[in-house]
């Protein structure tokens, strides 16, 4: 399948109050998918949903309308279609409601975390859940609660689930998966600690407050991306390169993610996995975000998000 890409985009033609129209991605460039399927792909016009989250819920029966969307790419690349480029501000792709988040799911990271790993054949991941109201777009801020003086960074590959399912085995995952996009995970880290129980850690404190999840900046389908264990990761920070890895470095794949997850639960269309983040994070560094911080978060063959820190508001 070539490669195209799945936005939501902020339309204010004719002055109006801007609203959230489907944006199909090209070579970096957005248009609107509508217009673009209308003219490229006209009989498939009437199948194409508002917005990706409509089209998430009824995958199975998608195939119809992801290929009008590869058909109108072709066009736009091939400039056999012509349509006017589409700035208006995106928004996160789709808004999901589950948010799984695989931890310390890289040896580096958890070296740097100083977290003591079993032995891989004798563990499985270990998944939080990050509240669906962290979600928030590229080019919007990251608000950095007054109690946190550690807040952090980690690029993840997100798994978005397009077919649900239980008790799925590794050797039909991939049968399940819709598509990618980014996922900064950012974290509280003196949150995620806690002393008044006798647990430890509080992964949900400390990584599900609103805006802790800078997500996009589109959603690219299964199909269009390769091999995603073998996917460059960078994260930068003012400009500064904080992490560079790839996927490949995991300790439990994409597969064994969607195992291990569908053992315990039914996965549904749009659950969202964080896959996990590499090394290079600032707790390991000593290093921590701050209001005026930017940070860049790219995974190859997808794209890259940037969103910017400010203080919350007393």
């Amino acid at each position: 399948m070539k490669w195209f890409g799945i936005a939501a985009y902020a339309d204010n033609a004719n002055g109006a109050a801007p609203s959230q129209r489907l944006g199909l991605v090209v070579d970096g460039q957005v248009y609107d998918a509508q217009a673009a399927v209308s003219a490229a792909a006209p009989q498939a016009a009437a199948a194409l949903p508002q917005d990706l989250g409509a089209l998430l819920a009824k995958w199975e029966l998608s195939a119809d309308a992801i290929k009008a969307l590869e058909t109108a790419g072709e066009a736009i690349r091939s400039g056999q279609l012509t349509l006017p480029v589409q700035t208006g501000a995106l928004g996160t792709p789709y808004a999901p409601t589950r948010i799984f988040a695989t931890a310390s799911n890289f040896y580096e990271h958890a070296a740097e975390m100083g977290t003591k790993l079993a032995a891989r054949s004798e563990s499985s991941p270990y998944i939080f859940i990050k509240a669906d109201t962290s979600i928030t777009a590229t080019k919007t801020a990251v608000v950095m609660p007054s109690n946190t003086m550690k807040l952090d960074w980690e690029v993840e590959l997100a798994v978005v689930i397009g077919k649900g399912g239980r008790n799925i085995s590794a050797a039909n995952a991939y049968e399940h998966i819709a598509g990618y996009t980014v996922i900064n995970d950012v974290s509280a880290r003196d949150l995620t600690r806690r002393s008044d129980y006798p647990f430890s850690h509080d992964w949900f404190r400390g990584k599900s407050f609103d805006t802790f999840a800078p997500m996009g900046p589109w959603f690219v389908p299964r199909d269009c991306l390769g091999d995603p264990m073998k996917l460059r990761m960078q994260l930068t920070v003012n400009g500064e390169s904080m992490q560079d890895a790839t996927t490949e470095g995991m300790i439990f794949n994409i597969a064994e993610q969607i195992e291990y997850l569908s053992s315990i639960l039914t996965l549904k269309p749009g659950d969202m996995i964080a896959t996990g983040t590499p090394t290079g994070v600032g707790m390991g560094k000593g290093i921590f975000l701050k209001p005026g911080d930017v940070m860049v978060a790219s995974i190859e063959g997808i794209g890259s998000i940037e969103n910017n820190v400010v203080a919350a508001q007393s």
